[in-house]
């Protein structure tokens, strides 16, 4: 692999490091996205805002049908139906039973008419248009349930209204019923929305970290406070000792021993020097620094982490998709039961006890502890995994994880350190010296960002070497690198390659190298070999109990690398690793993910995010070392920050304790529907119980409840 391994091909364009951190170009169309521009802007309000009031969140299970709410409107209307409510409670008869606190007084029927109808219209709005949108879709869920039992019990009830004022009826209305089911599902929606933003605090937290100013170094060498809004990109910022870095940058000036454990959960401090990043919400050690800005709060690295969150939190998973059919199911069933409830009371008794059970049927039905059953789990879930290092950008992956069988692990940088060494290095022809083929071979990786290329120029660097001036320098895919020097055409190649194109080089020599474990490359010239480079990598010291860890869940792993065969088996068996596959393309890779599949194996791929995506994409999970690369955040169904292999572990036992809880929640959201709607029905009648809409809107609430709290004690057990 070396120099010819299959990363290698990409790297001669990557972005330098800084520039992977910030994520610039991929961020800069999120502008208007969130969480970091709400948190600068509580900055400049030096927090004299409720984070309630303040931000605009959204309201994930009553997204339905294309619907959203902020949590500030919801609340809003809460509070008004709340006091309209009043009234109707004081002078109207619950279940048709004056209570003690129940009164009239002439004209007081109409005063009813009109709370309960500002309640319906203006209360219910979010469910009727939740409805609608799941009616166009013709898809009955949720919402579709919670309008049909409002809406019967107010059309139910302004008939009454009618029958009593005009034809001189004694009917029982559902006035108060309709206007306590509207509040209780509005109060249920808020404390669910409330659960979430709960749910979300580690992420708001992580946005704390940013300080509200920045001591911005001015063209002239002054060093002004400004707030950390008006920093931008390529400005040059101060750091004292102790402070929290604004933002995310290289330093040009100083060293400094920086804490990053709030942000990357890296415990130790770590030092830092000229040319070394900086992520914006660590903790600077002593030393002052001098900060080039390479990401600000739109574009930084907690922004990304926070928009990854967002948008797991908002994407649908199956589970969700199971969720919303089995409302759907509710809707036909509580339908039928209303029907045939109508029906039997109607023989049995009279018109408007027939009416009455129908109605009760069809209010009881909403499954609203149904509808936040599983958004509560997986906005729990993505809050802890983004505080442990996980960053979820697919939520099927939690849902997919328990099927797993399989993991595909990329060597070089995932069981490796990625810091490759220069072991040996040799000429082979008496024109070169080995410091001539050093400065060649450097000369071609200056242009390259890879770990192999950063290897080979600082042994440039510690033998005093200036590499030479390379011009059209490119990258052969799979093998290496290219480029001319001084009028010669270099190339650096792979013994594949050498044996592709017929070219003569010491097969011992070779293996021997190889067989110690290390990359090894050729530098040739017109179809002649110049010169051998070996350079060593290391395992990395946690890999070993990982591979154990995945044996332990019954999962296979297997390594997948574009190095040679002889050092993939030597790293395969120190590590313990039955499978592997070496001498991959990155295309051969992706072949290898489907060859897995055909065989009905689920597969998850973890790579370093740069030429893994192909195998990324297709696997089952994918899943990323390392955040702040393009490919990652493209390409993968999960990130691990902190670029340590063992987070996977930690996945797939999050990803299990997730599903758990999914499972609870449905059983506790829809078990309260299959039992109150036959006794809403009146099944147990013949017995003399019989239920009525307050007592089962209250079951509702409390089953509502009770998921929010289930979900609230998702934890994960490293």
């Amino acid at each position: 692999m070396a120099i010819m391994d299959e990363k290698h091909s990409t790297h001669a364009t990557n972005k330098p490091q800084s520039q992977q951190m910030s994520h610039t170009e991929h961020m800069a169309d999120m502008k208007d996205m969130d969480p970091m521009n709400m948190q600068m802007q509580q900055n400049e309000d030096h927090h004299g805002m409720n984070q309630m009031e303040h931000m605009d969140h959204q309201h994930m299970s009553g997204n339905h049908g294309g619907h959203m709410m902020s949590m500030g409107n919801m609340k809003k209307k809460f509070w008004i139906s709340l006091v309209l409510m009043i009234p109707i409670l004081l002078f109207s008869p619950v279940m048709g039973i004056k209570l003690p606190f129940t009164m009239s007084f002439p004209g007081s029927e109409w005063l009813v008419l009109v709370a309960a109808t500002i309640i319906f219209f203006y209360g219910g709005e979010p469910f009727f248009k939740g409805a609608w949108g799941e009616l166009r879709a013709r898809k009955p869920a949720m919402m579709t349930l919670i309008t049909l039992g409002t809406g019967v019990a107010y059309i139910y009830s302004v008939y009454v209204f009618i029958m009593n004022e005009f034809v001189g009826g004694h009917m029982m209305d559902f006035f108060s019923e309709e206007a306590t089911l509207i509040v209780i599902m509005l109060l249920g929606h808020w404390l669910e929305m409330n659960a979430i933003m709960n749910a979300g605090n580690a992420l708001e937290k992580m946005a704390q970290l940013l300080p509200g100013e920045a001591h911005v170094q001015t063209e002239d060498g002054q060093v002004v406070d400004r707030p950390l809004a008006d920093v931008q990109t390529g400005q040059t910022v101060v750091v004292r000792g102790g402070e929290s870095i604004p933002t995310d940058g290289r330093i040009i000036s100083g060293q400094s021993a920086i804490n990053e454990s709030l942000v990357t959960g890296e415990a130790k401090a770590i030092e830092k020097q000229v040319g070394d990043t900086v992520i914006g919400g660590s903790i600077n050690g002593d030393g002052a620094l001098t900060v080039e800005v390479t990401g600000t709060g739109e574009n930084g690295y907690l922004a990304q982490v926070m928009q990854l969150v967002s948008k797991a939190q908002q994407d649908k998973s199956k589970t969700e998709t199971l969720a919303d059919r089995v409302a759907g199911w509710l809707f036909y069933a509580a339908l039928t039961f209303g029907v045939l409830a109508f029906i039997f009371w109607w023989i049995n008794a009279d018109l408007a006890t027939a009416l009455s059970r129908m109605v009760t049927v069809l209010v009881i039905a909403c499954p609203h502890a149904l509808g936040v059953a599983i958004p509560l789990v997986v906005a729990r879930s993505t809050s802890i995994a983004a505080a442990n290092g996980l960053l979820i950008q697919q939520r099927e992956a939690i849902e997919k994880a328990r099927h797993l069988s399989h993991v595909l692990l990329d060597k070089t940088g995932t069981l490796t350190e990625g810091k490759f060494t220069v072991n040996t290095i040799k000429s082979l022809t008496e024109r070169l010296t080995d410091h001539q083929v050093l400065s060649l071979i450097a000369s071609l990786e200056a242009h390259s960002s890879h770990p192999i290329a950063t290897g080979v120029l600082a042994a440039a660097k510690a033998q005093q070497l200036e590499p030479a001036a390379a011009e059209n320098v490119q990258a052969i895919k799979g093998v290496g690198m290219s480029g001319t020097i001084a009028g010669e055409t270099y190339e650096i190649v792979t013994a594949p390659f050498l044996k592709q194109h017929e070219i003569n080089y010491d097969d011992r020599q070779y293996d021997q190298l190889a067989q110690q474990g290390n990359s090894v490359s050729y530098l040739i010239s017109d179809k002649q070999v110049l010169a051998i480079l070996a350079v060593g990598d290391q395992i990395k010291p946690e890999a070993k109990k990982f591979i154990a860890d995945l044996k332990a869940m019954s999962i296979t792993p297997v390594m997948l690398t574009g190095d040679n065969a002889q050092t993939a088996k030597k790293v395969a068996t120190s590590l313990g690793i039955d499978e592997f596959k070496a001498q991959l393309l990155p295309e051969d890779k992706e072949k290898v993910v489907r060859d897995y599949q055909s065989r009905g194996d689920k597969v998850m791929m973890v790579g370093d995010g740069v030429n893994d995506a192909p195998a990324l994409v297709r696997a089952n999970i994918g899943v990323a070392i390392g955040a702040g690369t393009d490919v990652a955040i493209d390409s993968a169904d999960v990130v691990l920050v902190h670029s340590d292999p063992a987070d996977v572990v930690n996945f797939l036992k999050l990803a299990k304790a997730t599903q758990r809880k999914m499972i609870e929640n449905l059983w506790w959201g829809a078990g309260y529907n299959v039992i109150t709607i036959p006794l809403a029905a009146g099944i147990l009648a013949p017995i003399g119980f019989v239920l009525n809409p307050a007592v089962g809107a209250a079951v509702m609430s409390l089953s509502t409840i009770v998921v929010a709290l289930n979900a609230m004690t998702l934890r994960l057990k490293k």
